[in-house]
């Protein structure tokens, strides 16, 4: 089981077979010039949310590997309205959970804007908790600090992707408290350095976590951790 970050909010797990994508911006990414989005070809691709740093290649991948897209019912409305066919879209929304083949998602909490990139509404954004094997993964997606973090303490999270860029989302500082809000050590950084606003320094980022007792992983753009 493993993991692919391909810059901003896009990661892709590879869940012993089944990969699931999330929030694919690729090609509008110029830090992710390298990645070749034609050689991605998920079964499922998951959206947080609608803005375009999250969705911009969304069509193109569904398409040439006719994954299975699963959002809120609002963006969900939207990914149809893109071309594609109405059985490869999964509609659900806040303390729904998805039984798939390669495991269980929960779609949970965030707190953050949404709406399509021609500015059509988009219901709000979410994050989603993976239960898969033994695993569980919380994918926080574009959110701010919110009391609702506290909710998943009880579970016991192997991995939580938490926004760390600041400006549109969280920053480290938050997403220290949201690592300890959810009582998960083992943090990956996502929504950060792809636009001026959410720059960030890495090496300080990383050494705020390791001084309280957390560790955060920044994978190079393809870089790929095992989770």
């Amino acid at each position: 089981m493993k993991v692919t970050y391909y810059g901003q909010s896009c990661v892709e797990f590879d869940f012993d077979g089944t990969k699931v994508l999330l929030d694919p911006f690729i090609s509008h990414n110029p830090l992710a010039e390298g990645i070749d989005i034609d050689r991605i070809k998920p079964d499922y691709i998951f959206l947080s949310h609608a803005h375009g740093d999250h969705v911009a290649d969304m069509a193109h991948i569904q398409k040439q590997s006719n994954a299975t897209v699963a959002a809120i019912v609002e963006t969900a409305a939207w990914v149809k309205s893109q071309g594609v066919p109405e059985d490869k879209v999964i509609d659900f929304n806040f303390g729904g959970t998805l039984d798939l083949p390669f495991g269980r998602v929960k779609m949970v909490y965030a707190m953050h804007t949404n709406s399509t990139p021609d500015g059509q509404y988009a219901g709000v954004a979410a994050g989603f908790v993976f239960f898969v094997g033994e695993k569980k993964i919380y994918f926080a997606g574009d959110t701010a600090l919110t009391m609702e973090m506290k909710l998943l303490a009880d579970l016991e999270l192997d991995w939580a992707f938490l926004p760390i860029g600041g400006h549109y989302t969280m920053d480290v500082d938050d997403a220290l408290r949201a690592a300890d809000f959810v009582q998960c050590k083992n943090v990956i950084g996502i929504h950060y350095n792809t636009f001026p606003p959410i720059s960030i320094d890495p090496e300080q980022a990383a050494a705020t976590f390791s001084a309280a007792g957390k560790k955060l992983y920044l994978p190079l753009i393809g870089g790929e951790i095992l989770l």
